[in-house]
Parts: C-alpha cells; structure tokens; sequence
C-alpha cells in the first residue's frame, strides 16, 4: 500500500509517494500528471538497473528519454560534473518541458537537482531516492548543490521538486553500512520535533535493521511528515526554523571533511555530530543525562558509530568555522532541550566545544 505525504507550498506544493513497488508506476505517473515532451534520467552508476526500466517505460509512452549516469560518491558533486550534466542537457535538446528524474542517492538528487534548478533557468524535476538517507531527508524540502574545495553545499540554490516517488523495495540490495547510515537522519527526526517517534524508533529498532517493508513505509512517511511541516514553515530559511533540521550538521560536516568523505559516510558523521551536541547540551544544562543516555542507547542498537578516532582537535575546529552555517566565524549549534524539542545556540564558548571533542575521543 502506497502512503502520501503532501508538502503545502503554494505553487511549488507536491506530494511524496511511499511503498514497495512504487517505482513500477513512476513512468505512469510521470505521463499522466507532468505529459512531458522530453526526460532527462540522471542516474547514480550504481543503480542504473532502477533507472533502465522507467527509460524502456517512457519511451515505449511516446517519451523521448535521455539517461546520463554519474559515478557514485560524494566527489561527483562538483563544479565539473555539474557543468557535464548541463552539457548533456544541451546535447540531448532539453527545452523548458523537459522534465529531469534523478534515480540515486542524496549526491544525485543534490546534483540533478541544481543542474535541473539552473539549466534555462529551472526546469521541472522529480526525485526517485533510493538510499534510506536520501528517501528521508535530502530529497524533501528543495535543498540542491555542490561542494567546493572548502566545504559541503558552498553552492545551490533552493528548487523544489515536481514530487518525489520512495520504492521501499530499493533498499533491500542497500549495502547495509550504508542503510545504517541512513538510520542516522531517521533518529534525528525524533530527537528534533517528535518524542513518540523516537519512542516508536526504540520499539521499532530490530525490525528497521531487517528492513521490514511496511515498518520502513511507516517510519519514512513519518519522517517526510516531518521534514515537510518544517519546510513549509520555512522554505527558504528565513526564520531559524529549518535550521533545527541540522541538529548534529555543525560538528558533522566537519567530521566528514577532516576525515574524509567517502572513509566517513555522511549519516555516520550525522550520528557522531548528534553525540557531540547532546553532551555540548548537557555541559550546558540544557538537556537532561537521561535523555542523552537514551539518544546513545538507540544510536548504538542501530549500528551507528557516537565516539570519535583522535585526530586534530584544532583541525575539526577549523574546518566547523568554514561550515557554511557559521556566521562571521561564529558557530551556531542546534541543541536539544528534550527529546522533541532543538533550540539554536551562538556565541558558545569554543573551548567548551573543543572539550566535548576531545571527550569523545577518549571515551571512544
């Protein structure tokens, strides 16, 4: 059975689609709602086999289809590869009805995605996300971009997608580090803005880890469900509120720098980084040792790694002041105040953060 999230944008309103199977009707789907002249499949290398079908589907509608595959891994969101997709685009007589569907992984739909937000000054574009990071976070909100040599997501813009289709069934060949890694985004939703979905979590933690289809349904929808009501508070982060959806993002994107991108999958980071910030919190008295307590406990039952290997104190410190959230070299922080619950907080004392780190060192 196929779950609907709807997110309420005005103009720019979609809805997600959430079921085992649902990728068999994309092409369907695609005809009946968007009628396109033209598609442009971006595929990740690794799953060409999901995106073969829906290119023989279109074309056999009377669709004319045009596949380009990107290789796998986060050094595909670059200047370079970018610039390819809009040669491609060119190459293949995209027009302003072409229609972009992005078949991968949070690097694709990121860089699909601005290639879709920038090529004619926006075409439309539809995310087909097949990791469990991607199905949960980065393919809802309009989130898209590139990195740079000094950091993730230095460049983007904000595109929303024409709507976004979730195959539960594309998960089950996941290798499982990284489904696990996934698990990391799952977990934060809980933390940030719904407490009975963190309880559901510790219930439903061995069946996510055998990838139980309608438990997966269940917890994704739940997910989108949440990002989507935040996105639609604050679409263009404007208010602060969308920035709750970094919890754990300030200390990660520093981890996956000075670690390597690749040696340390971004949910891993994203869980190391919610570690960090709720004994920051704690150090704080912002957060209760109890909740924290539970945060690492469900952490762990996942699989998801919450302590660091010691490397450069001073070098992650460096790298988190180049994070595109800091302001002027001043760090903002999302910390919990009760599971449900994240405030933003400036102006912390980084020789309080440093202490956090090198605590998570040694305990590690």
């Amino acid at each position: 059975m196929t779950k609907t999230v709807q997110v309420q944008l005005g103009p720019r309103s979609y809805e997600i689609r959430i079921g085992a199977g649902a990728l068999a009707q994309e092409s369907e789907w695609i005809v009946a709602n968007l009628k396109p002249s033209h598609v442009l499949i971006v595929a990740d290398r690794s799953v060409v086999a999901l995106a073969d079908p829906l290119q023989r589907k279109l074309t056999a509608a009377h669709v004319r289809c045009d596949l380009s595959v990107v290789p796998s891994g986060e050094t595909s969101k670059s200047v370079a590869a970018l610039e390819r997709l809009w040669q491609a685009f060119q190459t293949a007589g995209a027009d302003r009805q072409s229609v972009v569907v992005a078949v991968g992984g949070g690097v694709v739909g990121d860089l699909a995605g601005f290639a879709a937000a920038t090529y004619m000054r926006g075409l439309r574009f539809v995310q087909i996300p097949t990791t469990l990071l991607a199905q949960v976070d980065s393919s809802v909100g309009g989130k898209t971009g590139i990195n740079l040599a000094a950091g993730k997501n230095l460049v983007g813009a904000f595109w929303q997608p024409t709507s976004v289709c979730i195959d539960t069934d594309s998960l089950k060949t996941l290798p499982k580090r990284e489904f696990v890694s996934g698990l990391a985004e799952v977990v934060k939703y809980g933390v940030i803005g719904d407490a009975a979905l963190f309880a559901r979590l510790e219930s439903y933690a061995d069946a996510l880890l055998q990838r139980e289809s309608e438990v997966l349904a269940e917890v994704i929808a739940d997910c989108c469900q949440a990002k989507a009501t935040v996105v639609e508070q604050d679409e263009f982060e404007q208010t602060g509120l969308r920035a709750s959806l970094n919890y754990g993002h300030t200390f990660a994107h520093a981890f996956e720098r000075v670690y390597g991108y690749g040696q340390l999958l971004h949910g891993e980071a994203v869980a190391m980084g919610m570690a960090c910030a709720a004994r920051l919190a704690e150090q704080l008295g912002m957060w209760s040792n109890d909740d924290s307590q539970r945060q690492e406990q469900l952490l762990r039952r996942l699989g998801l790694p919450v302590w660091l290997t010691p490397t450069d104190l001073d070098e992650i410190l460096a790298a988190m002041t180049k994070d595109k959230k800091a302001a002027h070299g001043r760090l903002k922080f999302v910390l919990p105040t009760r599971l449900g619950h994240v405030e933003l907080v400036e102006g912390i004392d980084m020789q309080r953060v440093k202490d956090v780190l090198r605590s998570a060192m040694t305990e590690g």
